[in-house]
């Protein structure tokens, strides 16, 4: 059974920083991609950040400069390492796994396979 958890979301201040992590089990860890999405109340779902399985291809949506994504493979766990938060920065964020070597596409969430269930992140003016 494949299981994906975030974990690290939380109330900070504008331009606070944050960490998120991400841990999968049940999957074979090195086929697949994986991003951080994250959906705002009242708005659509939006990509964030993809890595791939080796961390040679990384994509950024918006947040650029300001967070950074990495993987640690011993630990089948991700990381957004988010800095100089800003208001329109809260939502929620999910974590999901792609079967896929690349990041190619990667903005397009109804190809994942695995998702976590999210956790908020909230930043205050």
């Amino acid at each position: 059974q494949v299981q994906v958890v975030e974990s690290g979301g939380g109330l900070v201040e504008a331009g606070g920083s944050l960490t998120l992590s991400c841990t999968a089990s049940g999957l074979t860890w090195l086929d697949y991609s994986m991003s951080w999405f994250r959906q705002a109340p009242g708005k659509d779902r939006e990509g964030v950040s993809c890595i791939d399985p080796y961390g040679a291809d990384i994509r950024y949506l918006k947040v650029k400069g300001r967070f950074t994504i990495s993987r640690d493979n011993a630990k089948n766990t991700i990381y957004l390492q988010m800095n100089n938060l800003k208001p329109e920065d809260t939502a929620m964020y999910y974590c999901a796994a792609k079967l896929r070597a690349d990041c190619t596409y990667w903005w397009e969430s109804d190809d994942y396979n695995y998702w976590g269930r999210g956790n908020q992140v909230t930043v205050s003016s």
